[in-house]
């Protein structure tokens, strides 16, 4: 923990949040970068008085949005022999597009909420929706869904373990009204992606 926050640590206190927006915006578009670090990182600096923490959820949570619906318009617009042609370069192999192809064939929209929380599947999952011609309107929905979460997660989880290992901590409370609130989000918006299903 301490060697990966060291490391980025500089960058965040040189670039400040727009390094949290520039890496995740990137990262959520296909390229490998370490987006998911410097959310964590800036979360754990915000707990230290370094960074404010509801910048760095809202300005994460943008970035997020942002960077899937880029790469939805690159996956519906350029299509496969696009995303296949240029995509070596970010790491993206036919292998790699057909897997996270199967999970959106198998699982739908869930696959967008759950796509946050993988690392694979978190640069794909606007191209792969793209690809597929998934509906924007509902991509949408279900990819701030899943924005929200992940942000919330793990922004509020570091920041909550931050405040306690820097001694000015309130504790878990706030952790546990969001774990809470992002359960049952999450579950009302998968019931109603089977419902429909079953409608359809």
């Amino acid at each position: 923990m301490s060697d990966f926050f060291l490391t980025v640590k500089p960058y965040l206190n040189h670039y400040g949040y727009w390094a949290l927006f520039g890496a995740l915006l990137v990262e959520s578009f296909g390229m490998p970068l370490p987006g998911e670090t410097l959310l964590i990182a800036s979360a754990l600096l915000a707990s230290h008085g370094e960074m404010h923490i509801v910048p760095v959820l809202l300005i994460a949570c943008a970035a997020a949005v942002t960077g899937d619906n880029i790469g939805y318009a690159i996956g519906h617009f350029g299509g496969r022999k696009l995303v296949l042609r240029y995509g070596h370069y970010v790491l993206i192999s036919e292998q790699r597009l057909q897997k996270a192809e199967r999970f959106f064939g198998k699982y739908g929209g869930a696959v967008v909420v759950i796509a946050r929380f993988l690392a694979v599947l978190r640069q794909l999952n606007g191209i792969v929706a793209g690809t597929v011609k998934m509906s924007w309107h509902r991509f949408l929905a279900y990819n701030i869904l899943g924005a929200a979460l992940w942000v919330g997660f793990w922004g509020m989880l570091f920041y909550e373990l931050g405040e306690r290992a820097f001694g000015l901590g309130a504790g878990f409370k706030t952790l546990q009204f969001f774990f809470l609130g992002g359960l049952v989000a999450a579950t009302a918006a998968l019931a109603i992606h089977l419902r429909r299903r079953r409608r359809g």
